[in-house]
């Protein structure tokens, strides 16, 4: 089944799926086996440093039912139970965690967003007709995580606070649109999220239920508990809401493909994707826009994602350049594609598009010349990393060292060109190989202000045969306080017809008593 969303911008109508994994660092230790030397039937708990004693900070179920609570000491919960079996807490590792969990549910939505410390909201507008409805997409995330080896509870909602509130306590339910209201009404105000002042504030005032406090005025609630209390609750009971940040970049299309039964050879993953960029081609031109970068995502069955993307000079929306770029991307891995048990959905997105408009066609060439240039650039990168291919672009400064730079050169594509010669035919006034440092030489000049006539660099003297210059280069001043002295280039032939580019550093007589000279480049 291939299914492609043209726009993923969230809309009206909102439904937001919370998930929390209430038992999260428990599960990320059984995952790995009993911890060692530890007793494998023991209740397990994770403790932590806090106010200067080993607490709680996670427990499993044992641990709960032989009544061990969060923040008790660990001596305290050894005189309940003595046989214990006891991890430090992680919390990176557990943040980690939950970064791979939500990389799984990217399979049902791309607009995933972190619940510190342990939950998930993903916002499914739209997209649970994909599952076959709003229950089979609840269940099956649920029996997804379960099968994982972790405690999940589930709701959904038209708000990320309903939702995340009836997660916590009413789980697996799904409140109609529109009736957020009733479905938490009978919630403790605990799963309001209040700090415990708050939260203690309204049960001195014998408000027990979301419900009790929503029958209050709103003056009332916010002269005695401020408007704090008054946007969670709005939020809860679905008449306000705060968007979530999803933790990956929204792509402006998407289109994917679902496998009953997953993929594991090159052939059909190659095909997938050469399907879904014709897919993505046409959604972008009943806009006339193009993509700049694509990122190709891979589920595998196993819950495991891996993602590659490719980046293009110019905007495209050309299948087979797409293709042939994830086909150099995926040769060049160092660490191959590895499909495990298969994957069970490929999805292709367009992270960044631009309008595409058509360049004029010139008859000398140029823009053939130049698309194809890009093109290379394109499958350079692709197969050695943006980073490594590079261009050099000018820059506004007549001194050489700087009057240019390095740039990535996809994303130097529409950089202003280099300025041309004054008369055809006439040869570069500066060569086109510069050193990165001027290097000294030793020269000797008949006139003070004139070329030299012989000079010694890396050991080898040279004889001038020919000599053009000078051209004087003050330096810009006004870009640093030092006084910089000025410069003479002059281009010099020796007796082997080697050119080179020489400069003398500072005006004799009025600058410096004994100017220096330097190369700084060579042509041909």
């Amino acid at each position: 089944m291939t299914a492609s969303f043209a726009s993923l911008a969230p809309s009206a109508g909102r439904r937001i799926l919370a998930l929390r994994l209430p038992l999260l660092s428990i599960d990320r230790v059984r995952r790995k086996g009993s911890p060692a030397g530890q007793p494998a039937d023991a209740p397990l708990v994770a403790v932590a440093r806090i106010d200067n004693a080993l607490r709680i900070v996670a427990l499993d179920e044992r641990a709960t039912a032989a009544g061990l609570a969060r923040r008790m000491a660990l001596a305290s919960a050894r005189a309940i139970h003595p046989v214990l079996a006891v991890v430090e807490a992680d919390p990176a590792a557990d943040a980690a965690l939950l970064e791979r969990i939500a990389d799984w549910c990217d399979r049902f939505t791309p607009l995933v967003a972190l619940d510190p410390p342990s939950g998930l909201l993903l916002d499914v507008t739209g997209a649970a007709h994909l599952a076959g409805g709003e229950r089979p997409l609840l269940d099956r995330v649920r029996a997804g995580l379960t099968a994982q080896g972790f405690h999940v509870q589930a709701a959904l909602a038209g708000t990320a606070a309903a939702a995340r509130a009836l997660a916590a306590f009413a789980d697996g339910t799904i409140a109609a649109p529109g009736r957020e209201a009733e479905a938490v009404a009978g919630l403790p105000v605990g799963a309001l999220g209040l700090d415990a002042e708050t939260a203690g504030g309204l049960s001195r005032a014998g408000l027990k239920t979301i419900g009790a406090v929503a029958e209050r005025t709103r003056h009332e609630l916010a002269a005695r508990f401020g408007a704090g209390l008054l946007a969670r609750l709005d939020e809860a009971l679905g008449r306000g809401e705060r968007p979530i940040t999803p933790r990956l970049p929204v792509p402006d299309y998407t289109a994917e493909r679902r496998f009953a039964e997953p993929v594991a050879t090159e052939d059909i993953i190659r095909d997938t994707l050469a399907g879904l960029a014709a897919t993505l081609a046409g959604m972008m031109e009943r806009r006339a826009e193009g993509a700049r970068r694509v990122e190709a995502s891979f589920f595998r069955a196993d819950g495991a994602v891996r993602r590659l993307a490719v980046e293009t000079g110019r905007p495209t929306r050309d299948p087979a350049l797409l293709d042939r770029l994830f086909r150099e991307r995926l040769e060049a891995l160092a660490d191959p594609l590895d499909p495990g048990f298969g994957f069970d959905l490929i999805r292709l997105a367009a992270l960044r598009a631009d309008p595409l408009d058509p360049a004029p066609a010139t008859f000398d060439g140029r823009e053939q010349e130049e698309g194809d240039v890009a093109a290379l650039a394109d499958r350079l990168a692709a197969r050695l990393g943006p980073r490594r291919v590079l261009r050099f672009l000018p820059q506004d400064s007549h001194v050489p060292e700087a009057s240019e730079r390095l740039a990535p050169a996809q994303r130097s594509a529409a950089a202003p060109g280099w300025p041309t010669a004054a008369e055809p035919g006439e040869p570069p006034r500066r060569p086109l190989r510069l050193f990165s440092r001027p290097e000294p030489v030793e020269a000797i000049a008949e006139v003070p202000d004139g070329p030299p006539v012989r000079f010694v660099w890396r050991r080898a003297v040279h004889r001038v045969m020919r000599a053009e210059g000078p051209e004087r280069i003050a330096m810009e001043w006004w870009r640093s306080t030092e006084g910089l002295p000025t410069r003479d280039y002059f281009r010099v032939e020796d007796q082997d017809g080697r050119r080179f580019w020489l400069y003398r550093d500072g005006i004799y007589g009025r600058e410096t008593a004994a100017p220096r000279w330097y190369v700084q480049g060579l042509f041909g």
